[in-house]
C-alpha cells in the first residue's frame, strides 16, 4: 500500500482536484441526463430495534419527459402491477398532465421548466463546497467492472464552515469516492455518519453509523448516470418510536429522450 501511494503522489495527482474535477464533470452528466429517461424503482425495509424486518415495501415509478420537464408516473407496487383500477387512474393523470401542458402559453412553460431548473441547479450548487470541506487522500486503486479508479478517502476538514444550509451535513460525513483514471467520473461513492444528521424536514434522522451508498453506471458512451442509491445502518423515522429505515433506489431502462418522442395515452 505505501508503495502505491508513493507512485500516486509521484505521478503528480492531487486527490482534491481529482475530487473536484469528478464534481464538475457530475455537474456537465446532470445536463446531459435531463434528456433521458428511465425507471425508478425504491424499496424500504421498516426495522424493529432488533433489525428485524417489520414491514417491507416498494414502488416503481416510469420517469419520461413530459413537454420540457420530468413526469413521474407508477406502474407497480411490491413489483407487481398496478390493479386494473389505478392503471387507469395513473394513465388518465399522465394525459391530463400533458394535455394541460401542451396547451400552457411560452411563459407558463418557460416558468414551470425554471422551476425544476432552479432545484436541478441547487442541488449541484451543494456540491460545491465539498472539495473545500474534507480533508482528501488517495488511499490507492481499485478495478469497479473493469474501469480502473482511484480511491479516495475524505474526512471533514477542521473548522470549515460552508456556504449553505446543506454543507453542514458535511462536518457530519466521512466517506470514500471512487473516481475513473480515464475520465474523471465519479463511479462510486460511500459515506457514514460520525453524528446525527436530520433530513426530509426533520422526519428522518440518520444517526452515527449510519450508511450511505451510491453507484453510477456508463450509459451510451456517453453519460455516468445513477445505479443504485441506498440508506442503511441508522436511519430512524422520528414520528415513529423504535422503527428504524433502510432504502433501497435502484435506476434502470436509460433510454434517450428524443424531440420526436411523444408521451400517448392508451391505443393511441
Amino acid at each position: 500500500m505505501c508503495g502505491a501511494l508513493l507512485q500516486l503522489h509521484a505521478a503528480g495527482e492531487d486527490p482534491r482536484e481529482i475530487v473536484r474535477r469528478a464534481l464538475q464533470l457530475n455537474e456537465r452528466n446532470d445536463e446531459i441526463a435531463r434528456s433521458y429517461t428511465f425507471l425508478e424503482r425504491q424499496e424500504n425495509d421498516f426495522l424493529d430495534g432488533a433489525g428485524s424486518v417489520k414491514h417491507r415495501d416498494s414502488k416503481t415509478w416510469d420517469v419520461t419527459l413530459l413537454e420540457g420537464s420530468p413526469y413521474r408516473r407508477l406502474i407497480r407496487r411490491n413489483d407487481m402491477p398496478l390493479p386494473a383500477k389505478e392503471e387507469k387512474e395513473q394513465q388518465e393523470n399522465l394525459e391530463k398532465s400533458n394535455a394541460v401542458r401542451r396547451q400552457e402559453t411560452p411563459e407558463q412553460r418557460q416558468e414551470r421548466i425554471a422551476a425544476w431548473e432552479h432545484g436541478r441547479k441547487a442541488r449541484q450548487d451543494e456540491l460545491k463546497d465539498v472539495p473545500n470541506a474534507f480533508d482528501f487522500r488517495l488511499i490507492g486503486e481499485e478495478e469497479i467492472d473493469g474501469v480502473k479508479t482511484w480511491v479516495i478517502e475524505g474526512r471533514p476538514r477542521a473548522g470549515y464552515r460552508g456556504h449553505s444550509k446543506q454543507s453542514a451535513y458535511y462536518l457530519k460525513m466521512k466517506g470514500r469516492i471512487w473516481v475513473s483514471k480515464d475520465d474523471y467520473q465519479p463511479v462510486k461513492i460511500e459515506a457514514e455518519s460520525i453524528d446525527t444528521i436530520a433530513l426530509g424536514a426533520f422526519l428522518v434522522r440518520l444517526g452515527k453509523g449510519a450508511h450511505v451508498h451510491l453507484e453510477f453506471a456508463r450509459v451510451n458512451g456517453e453519460v455516468w448516470l445513477p445505479k443504485e442509491i441506498r440508506f442503511g445502518g441508522a436511519a430512524r423515522i422520528v414520528l415513529v418510536k423504535g422503527l428504524r429505515l433502510e432504502t433501497d433506489i435502484s435506476f434502470s431502462d436509460y433510454k434517450k429522450f428524443t424531440t420526436e418522442s411523444h408521451v400517448v395515452g392508451a391505443g393511441q
